[in-house]
């Protein structure tokens, strides 16, 4: 694990150096923006499958209130009908949630480099480097310290708070929009129990990403609102066809 991370750390050093140019002092705050996008691009091909498989799902909600009037007495027969059309139709409830594991050990991977003080058995430098002000290795409590609320470190954070925000606000509004369009039949998902519960609380998701940024490291947090962001604009063009997204691209423009 450790010659593992010194050579991330050699890749994201390599790939400020490049970038000092143009970015200087926040060189590597626009390494990790970098390396965020070059896995938001592996990822694309499974989050337009996952698009795929939503649209299908929304597709066969009349054929599931036929299934469900026909077999309203008996669950069992219900769950394999429901299971059976899915099988048909090719669709996977699961394959939307495939993006974001596929993203966790990128960011993890971020988390742990820039919360160790050692890098194979060398101090790690790159704790030291900044975004702006503040320190990538820093987290918004430091920042509170070292200035308060609106400190130079501080105005970092504030204006990533905005951002997410922003882009929580808008995922928001797109997500109560086509749950109000595409409504989960009555009775929750027959392939996945607990699915109505999840539905109920998805909305609010995004609004999470606050907590998130406020915890970690700035590095994984830069990685964070740089996905976040991504999968804002990347969801508003691979589901501008669906029922209820229209309304909310519109208003946003």
């Amino acid at each position: 694990m450790s010659a593992f991370m010194s050579l991330f750390a050699e890749l994201v050093g390599h790939i400020a150096d490049l970038l000092d140019p143009l970015f200087h002092a926040s060189a590597t705050a626009a390494a990790i923006v970098l390396f965020t996008a070059c896995v938001r691009l592996l990822v694309h091909p499974l989050s337009r499958a996952a698009a795929r498989g939503q649209k299908a799902r929304a597709r066969l909600n009349p054929q599931i209130a036929e299934l469900r009037k026909k077999h309203a007495k008996n669950p069992e027969k219900l769950q394999k009908a429901v299971l059976e059309l899915h099988r048909k139709e090719q669709v996977s409830p699961l394959s939307g949630c495939l993006p974001s594991l596929f993203q966790l050990p990128a960011f993890f991977l971020l988390y742990h480099l820039f919360s160790s003080s050692s890098v194979g058995g060398d101090a790690n430098t790159l704790l030291d480097h900044t975004l702006f002000a503040a320190p990538l290795g820093g987290r918004w409590t430091d920042a509170l310290a070292d200035g308060g609320v609106f400190g130079a470190q501080g105005l970092v954070y504030v204006g990533l708070f905005l951002l997410v925000a922003a882009v929580a606000t808008f995922n928001f509004r797109r997500t109560k929009s086509q749950m109000a369009a595409n409504p989960l039949p009555q009775g929750g998902d027959q392939q996945v129990p607990g699915m109505g519960a999840i539905t109920k609380v998805m909305p609010l998701m995004s609004f999470m990403t606050l907590f998130t940024v406020a915890v970690v490291p700035l590095a994984a947090a830069l990685y964070v609102v740089t996905s976040t962001t991504w999968s804002a604009v990347e969801r508003a063009v691979l589901y501008r066809d669906m029922p209820g997204t229209a309304g909310v691209l519109a208003t946003a423009g």
